[in-house]
C-alpha cells in the first residue's frame, strides 16, 4: 500500500505480509494513518481534514490479493475491474475540498462498491468497535452472524412478514382514522359524478357544438354568399342572359376542341380546361346543396347555446374540456368504488393483519429457539477463547429475553413486543471470576477485559465465518502483563488461518508478529517513504526495548526484548 499526503504521512509504502504484521511507533508518529489508509481503500468516509496541509489531495493505492472465484472477484469483474495476477489494484483520492474518487482494477467506481468488497475481504476492529459491542443491537447481530443459516432463514421470512404487517397496519390505520375525511371525499365525488351523469357529455361534443353555433349564428350571411358564388359559377334564373364561369369555360373548351388534333400540347390544355369545367359544376352543385341544407332556425341555435352552457359548467369544475371531464369521471368512479368499499376493505385488512401477527409469532418463536441454541454454543466457544487470553475463570453467557406487550405478538403463550428483528432482546453477559454474578459486559468488563472479549468473539467468528484479513487498531488498550502475552499468542494463532494486521503499543503483542513495521517521523514531523520500514534483527530488538522501557539502549530492556522474541518463536 502506498500512502501520499495523508495526515502526517508525506509519502510512504507499507508492505503487509501474510501472517501476523505488527505496526508500532511513537505516539503521534502516524500508526493510525495506516489504519485510516486501509479504511479509505475499503470504502471508508473521506474527510478533507485527512489531506496533508499544503497538499492538493491525499492518495492511497493498494494491491489486494483475492481468492479466485470469490464473491469479491465476481462483484469487481461485474463492475468492469480487471485482475492483476490474482490481485485487485485499488486507489482512493481525497481532495483538499473533501471530494473523493475511487478506482478499482483500472476503472472508476462508486466508493460504495469498495465498501461492498470490504465485507468479504477484511474485518476491521478498533476501540470504537469495542464500544459498538456494548450496544444490544450489535450483540444480537453478532449472535445472528454466528448462528448462520439457522437464524438467517427464519429471520428472512420474519422480515418479509414484518414488512407486510407494517404496510397493512398503516393502511388500516389510515382508513379507520380518516373515516370522516374519506366519507366527505366520497360525497364530493358522488356529487360530481351525478352532475356529469345528468349532462351526459360526449367526447368531442364541445368542439362540434362550437362549430355549429358559429354556423347558425351567421346563417343568413353564409346563405347569401353561397347563392352569389353559385350564380357566378352556374348562372342565375333571375338573369338568364348573364355570363357565368361555367359558360365561359365551356366556350373555351369548344374553341379548342376544333383544332386540338393539330398539336398535342394544345390537346393537353383542352383536357385540363375540361377538368376545370367538371370541377366548376361539382362545386356549383355543392354550393346549391349547402344553401338548401343551411338551417337558420333560431330555436336550434338557442338549444345549441343551452347545451354549450351546460358543458361549460362542467369544464369549469372538472377539466379544461369535455375530454378532461370524462377522464375525471372515470378516475373518480374508481376512487369512489374504493372509498365505498371501506367497510369490506377494513374486514379484509383486519383478517390479514391477524393472520400476519399469528405468522410473526410462529416465526419469532422459531427465531428465538435458533438464537437460544446458537447462544449456548457461541458463549461456550468465547469462554474457551478467554481461557487462552489470561481469563481462565471468566464465563460468558447470553441473556435472551422478551418484554410483555399487550399490543405485541403471541410467543409461547405470552404476548410480547416485537420489532424488525424479532421479539428477542439479546445481551452478552460476563462473569470475570468464580462467584461473580453474570453482568452485562458494559457494566461488568474493564477496558482490558472488553478488549479480550472482543478478540475472543472475533477468533470464534474466524472459525465459522472467516475473512482473508483482520485489522486490529489498538484493541489491546488497557491490557498489560500476562494478558498482553496471551493476546499476542492468540493473534499469532489466528494469523495461521488469515492475514492479521495489528496496530499496537504493547511489546508483548508485537513480539509474536511474523513481521514488525515501524512508523517514525523525520525531524520536520513528516513520515516519508523511508519512515515505514520493516524491522529485523537488531532494529527489532531496539524497537521492542523502546516499547518496553522507552529506552532503545537499555541493557535490561534489550535483554527483556530478546527474551520476548525468543519466547514468541518457541511458542510458534
Amino acid at each position: 500500500m502506498r500512502i501520499r499526503s495523508l495526515g502526517v504521512i508525506d509519502d510512504a509504502v507499507v508492505e503487509l505480509s501474510p501472517g501476523f504484521t505488527a505496526v508500532t511507533g511513537e505516539t503521534g508518529a502516524g500508526k493510525t494513518m495506516v489504519v485510516t489508509s486501509l479504511g479509505l481503500l475499503l470504502g471508508g468516509r473521506a474527510d478533507a481534514a485527512l489531506v496533508r496541509i499544503g497538499a492538493r489531495n491525499a492518495v492511497v493505492e493498494g494491491r489486494i490479493a483475492v481468492p479466485e472465484g470469490s464473491p469479491a472477484v465476481v462483484r469487481a469483474e461485474e463492475a468492469g475491474a480487471e485482475l492483476d495476477e490474482g490481485a485487485l489494484l485499488v486507489s482512493r483520492t481525497v481532495s483538499a475540498e473533501g471530494r473523493s474518487r475511487a478506482h478499482l482494477g483500472g476503472r472508476g467506481v462508486p466508493v460504495g462498491l469498495l465498501a461492498e468488497l470490504a465485507d468479504d475481504l477484511v474485518a476491521v476492529h478498533g476501540q470504537s468497535d469495542q464500544q459498538g459491542l456494548l450496544k444490544l443491537s450489535r450483540q444480537r447481530q453478532a449472535l445472528d452472524r454466528y448462528a448462520g443459516y439457522a437464524v438467517a432463514v427464519p429471520l428472512g421470512k420474519y422480515a418479509e412478514a414484518y414488512k407486510r404487517l407494517r404496510a397493512v397496519t398503516v393502511e388500516l390505520e389510515e382508513i379507520t382514522t380518516r373515516a370522516r375525511e374519506r366519507a366527505q371525499e366520497a360525497d364530493l365525488l358522488r356529487f360530481g359524478l351525478e352532475e356529469i351523469a345528468a349532462v351526459e357529455p360526449r367526447a368531442g361534443e364541445d368542439t362540434e357544438l362550437a362549430e355549429e353555433a358559429e354556423r347558425l349564428g351567421h346563417a343568413e350571411a353564409l346563405a347569401s354568399a353561397a347563392a352569389v358564388a353559385h350564380a357566378a359559377l352556374a348562372g342565375s334564373p333571375e338573369d338568364p342572359e348573364g355570363v357565368d364561369a361555367g359558360t365561359l369555360v365551356a366556350g373555351a373548351q369548344r374553341a379548342l376542341e376544333a383544332v386540338r388534333a393539330h398539336d398535342p400540347a394544345l390537346a393537353a390544355l383542352t383536357d385540363r380546361i375540361g377538368e376545370i369545367g367538371i370541377l366548376l359544376r361539382d362545386v356549383a352543385g355543392e354550393l346549391a346543396g349547402y344553401a338548401d341544407d343551411l338551417d337558420a332556425d333560431p330555436l336550434r341555435l338557442a338549444a345549441v347555446e343551452e347545451r354549450r352552457a351546460a358543458l361549460t359548467a362542467l369544464t369549469r369544475k372538472y377539466g379544461e374540456d369535455v375530454a378532461e371531464v370524462l377522464a375525471w369521471a372515470e378516475s373518480s368512479a374508481a376512487r369512489l368504488t374504493e372509498l365505498e368499499g371501506d367497510d369490506e376493505r377494513i374486514g379484509e385488512l383486519t383478517a390479514e393483519r391477524d393472520a400476519l401477527r399469528s405468522e410473526l409469532g410462529a416465526l419469532a418463536q422459531e427465531l428465538s429457539e435458533a438464537r437460544t441454541e446458537a447462544a449456548e454454543r457461541f458463549a461456550a466457544a468465547v469462554t474457551e477463547e478467554l481461557a487462552s487470553l489470561a481469563m481462565p475463570h471468566a464465563r460468558v453467557s447470553f441473556d435472551i429475553r422478551q418484554t410483555e406487550d399487550p399490543d405485541g405478538v403471541e410467543v409461547n403463550g405470552r404476548t410480547v413486543a416485537y420489532g424488525p428483528s424479532g421479539v428477542d432482546e439479546v445481551e452478552l453477559l460476563l462473569a470475570p471470576h468464580p462467584g461473580a454474578p453474570p453482568r452485562p459486559i458494559a457494566k461488568g468488563a474493564s477496558g482490558g477485559e472488553l478488549s479480550r472479549v472482543m478478540l475472543a468473539v472475533e477468533v470464534v467468528f474466524a472459525g465459522t465465518d472467516p475473512v482473508p484479513t483482520y485489522l486490529f487498531d489498538e484493541v489491546d488498550a488497557g491490557v498489560g502483563g500476562k494478558a498482553a502475552v496471551e493476546i499476542g499468542r492468540r493473534l499469532a494463532r489466528l494469523a495461521k488461518k488469515a492475514q492479521v494486521v495489528v496496530v499496537t503499543h504493547l511489546p508483548q503483542v508485537a513480539a509474536f508478529a511474523d513481521r514488525q513495521l515501524l512508523v517514525e517521523k523525520t525531524n520536520d514531523g513528516s513520515v516519508t517513504r523511508s519512515g515505514v520500514k520493516v524491522l529485523e534483527g537488531e532494529d527489532r530488538v531496539r524497537e521492542l526495548s523502546r516499547m518496553l522501557a522507552g529506552q532503545e539502549d537499555s541493557e535490561t530492556a534489550r535483554a527483556h526484548a530478546e527474551e520476548l522474541l525468543a519466547a514468541a518463536r518457541a511458542d510458534a
